[in-house]
């Protein structure tokens, strides 16, 4: 490994994963955001997005794929699901690989890799250890029904996807309730100085 320890960060919708991920970077750790490599893929990669236009042509627009003419073509098409992932999954490997090998260049002692689905994608198999961001059941639909555009069927939809937070629970080296702002900055401080063996930028 190098040295770098690689970090897995992941959570349910609405548990605070971006927040977290932000208060990472904020004490300045290296941190990669699956989210964000998929748009740039979608949005700058040619080869990926010319593989897209072969299987879903009316995603593919001037501005590369529309992300939500594709979620509305896979909700109609399960079949265009695997295809997808055959497409996606490689680009973001490279992407991600490019990401940590960038980190042990720079001899950094620890990086986050924020990862929406990590253990539905079995992603904790390549990764030193994993954090999990969880809140209560409740707290948790108050937040996503919250956000804009947001409806009963979109957000029971993206949980089926999603491993019951229980057991993502379970499976994590490390857990971090998002009940407060300055509750998880405290907690992100104190997991760098383990991890990292060093005190987190202020």
């Amino acid at each position: 490994m190098g040295g770098l320890y690689v970090l897995g960060l992941t959570g349910s919708i609405g548990m605070g994963k971006s927040t977290t991920a932000d208060m990472f970077r904020d004490a300045g750790i290296a941190v990669w955001d699956a989210d964000a490599a998929v748009h740039e893929l979608y949005t700058s990669h040619i080869e990926t997005i010319e593989q897209i236009a072969e299987i879903a042509p009316i995603a593919v627009g001037p501005d590369g794929v529309s992300r939500d003419i594709l979620r509305d073509l896979l909700q109609a098409d399960k079949n265009l699901f695997s295809k997808l992932e055959n497409i996606v999954h490689p680009a973001i490997r490279m992407h991600r690989d490019a990401f940590l090998e960038r980190c042990r260049e720079m001899d950094l002692k620890l990086a986050v890799v924020d990862i929406p689905l990590l253990y539905e994608t079995g992603a904790e198999g390549w990764l030193d250890g994993v954090l999990v961001v969880s809140i209560d059941a409740e707290t948790q639909r108050t937040r996503v029904m919250g956000r804009k555009g947001m409806t009963e069927e979109t957000f029971n939809m993206i949980l089926g996807k999603q491993m019951p937070d229980v057991e993502k629970r379970i499976r994590a080296d490390f857990i971090i309730e998002t009940k407060s702002l300055d509750h998880v900055r405290t907690e992100v401080h104190s997991l760098i100085e383990k991890l990292a063996g060093k005190k987190p930028n202020a």
